[in-house]
């Protein structure tokens, strides 16, 4: 069994390129922008919400 961090390493500059160049005919050049905007508000409340628990758990 391959762990994540093996599987992670082995992620070259051509991977990347093709991973983008699908993502752009996938969405278009038009919906990533959208697309990236709602990652970092998830990104964004869930960073807040681990961190009122964290600080509900400390009281």
């Amino acid at each position: 069994m391959i762990s994540n961090s093996i599987f992670l390493g082995m992620v070259g500059p051509w991977q990347v390129a093709i991973i983008v160049v699908l993502v752009l005919l996938l969405f278009g050049g038009k919906k990533i922008p959208e697309l990236m905007r709602g990652l970092g508000s998830g990104i964004k409340e869930f960073k807040d919400a681990s961190k009122e628990e964290n600080k509900e758990e400390n009281k």
